[in-house]
């Protein structure tokens, strides 16, 4: 029996909330299966931990992660404690660059039983495959002069090496999918890093001539994702136009609340972390309605990270039966609590590996 060692962050907010919610299904999963082990080791650090110690993190934090397999985060962030850009760049931030988490995915599918914003959602089924270290995020950059002639300068930095990572990364991940990978790009107004976004492109797709590609301008693609969502198998996308994507990908499914995503390091040198895309929602917390379900699709991400892919396989069917018997939260126009939708997931769980 292979045994994996998380490290649990809850974090802040309904993060608090909904970690333990994912904890309890894995638990179910490994038990129902019996032979995967997880071992979760919680750590408390957060904008509290920060209120109480001057950081956001021990100073051996990093080194104390990185005897882990991976990172199971619920969400960072408070401001009436701590500002966000301390918060963010002291936890969650620092885990990205300093593991080099290069690659950041977000699926966003059709679930039977939620209601989406789409008048026609035809099942999509969609991955979006995002740069994650550099692009338009990249700290290069500054301000100068006051008043009517302050000025800010906000470099994008796309280094071959980047690039080249990220595509061939979408690349494989189409091939166990439908074999399509469609480029974000926007060569016809930005004028230099776009151009080598589209020719590092073509040059990546020569090696994967079985699978078809297609490149469309971040503006179109945008409008098409909410049209014809159905059409798209891997997206792959610069730090900036990836953000706006998988945005868009959670509110086609319905809630944001469900959005998953996963944290890659593809050299396995670090854990891989792994987080929902809700964050804090300081103004739910306590009410016991933080929706569970981003959480705990971030775990099946996990679980296949590990390449316990039919586990992972058992809990995204267990969370579609829950949504088809009407299992929601209030964000999705459902009015079970968080523990009541967990409840039923566990039951699929338990129904569905008999």
């Amino acid at each position: 029996m292979k045994q994996w060692s998380i490290a649990v962050i809850p974090g802040d907010g309904i993060g608090k909330e909904v970690v333990p919610e994912a904890i309890r299904v894995l638990e179910k999963v490994c038990e129902v299966r019996g032979d995967i082990a997880l071992q979760f080791t919680e750590y408390p650090w957060s904008c509290e931990y920060y209120v109480a110690h001057g950081e956001m993190m021990p100073e051996d934090g990093m080194e104390t992660l990185k005897a882990h397999d991976a990172v199971f985060l619920g969400a960072v962030g408070d401001p009436n404690l701590v500002p966000d850009h301390i918060s963010l760049w002291g936890l969650l931030l620092k885990i990205r660059r300093e593991f080099q988490q290069t690659i950041n995915i977000r699926p966003a599918r059709y679930f039977a039983g939620l209601a989406t914003p789409l008048a026609q959602p035809n099942d999509f089924d969609l991955l979006i495959v995002r740069e994650n270290s550099e692009g338009e995020y990249s700290e290069v950059g500054g301000r100068m002069h006051q008043g009517a002639d302050q000025l800010a300068i906000q470099n994008a930095i796309f280094t071959r090496k980047g690039t080249e990572r990220v595509m061939r990364y979408a690349f494989e991940v189409a091939k166990q999918r439908r074999q399509h990978v469609t480029s974000a790009t926007k060569s016809n107004g930005i004028f230099h890093s776009m151009p080598f976004w589209d020719e590092v492109f073509e040059d990546i797709e020569k090696e994967y001539a079985d699978v078809e590609t297609k490149k469309w301008h971040i503006d179109a693609l945008a409008a098409q994702m909410v049209t014809h969502p159905h059409l798209y198998d891997v997206i792959v996308a610069s730090n900036l136009f990836g953000d706006i994507l998988s945005d868009i990908g959670g509110a086609i499914m319905g809630s944001i609340g469900i959005a998953p995503s996963a944290n890659i390091n593809t050299t396995g040198e670090f854990p891989s972390m792994f987080e929902p895309v809700h964050g804090s929602a300081p103004d739910i917390v306590g009410k016991g309605i933080a929706n569970p379900v981003g959480q705990i699709w971030t775990a099946k991400m996990m679980l296949d990270h590990f390449g316990e892919t039919e586990a992972g396989d058992l809990l995204i069917k267990a969370i579609e039966e829950a949504t088809k018997l009407g299992f929601k939260t209030p964000d999705l126009g459902g009015a079970y609590t968080m523990e009541e939708v967990t409840d039923e997931i566990c039951k699929q769980i338990e129904l569905l590996a008999k």
